[in-house]
């Protein structure tokens, strides 16, 4: 199932700190996955979907699985652009499409994919992704959780 229409996927800014630069001056690679994941908890809240909120409704999603492929450095002070977009939706399951870019010049800075888990908060067993989200991501036109 193609979970998002074809218009341009979601896409998070954020800025490189110090802190987030090692001995080299450049981006430590590990950060892109706190990017990567800041934009899909950006996209989820975009939907109007708050995880603090859907902690209290027993659900949490989780990393599954990761992959990432690293094609340029980003150094301090460049602003980035942080892209989530959902490629696939299971019954407890959503596969995501990301990419990180420098927003001065667009260049491909580092792509990945995420599998991630819909779980309860207690036990961390798979539970299915609820129909008001599973709706929003497809674009049904459903009104996002709480409305």
């Amino acid at each position: 199932m193609r979970a998002e229409s074809d218009a341009q996927p979601f896409t998070h800014r954020c800025r490189v700190y110090y802190e987030d630069t090692d001995a080299g001056g450049i981006v430590y690679y590990v950060n892109y996955l706190k990017f990567m994941e800041r934009a899909r908890t950006e996209r989820l809240r975009n939907l109007g979907f708050a995880q603090s909120q859907l902690a209290s409704e027993d659900l949490l999603f989780v990393v599954h699985s990761s992959e990432a492929r690293y094609h340029a450095p980003a150094r301090l002070d460049d602003e980035l652009l942080v892209t989530a977009e959902v490629v696939k939706i299971k019954r407890a399951s959503l596969h995501f499409r990301q990419q990180v870019r420098r927003a001065k010049d667009n260049l491909l800075l580092c792509e990945g994919q995420f599998l991630v888990a819909c779980v309860r908060t207690e036990s961390l067993k798979p539970r299915p992704i609820p129909e008001a989200l599973r709706s929003a991501f497809a674009g049904s036109g459903l009104p996002p959780a709480g409305d």
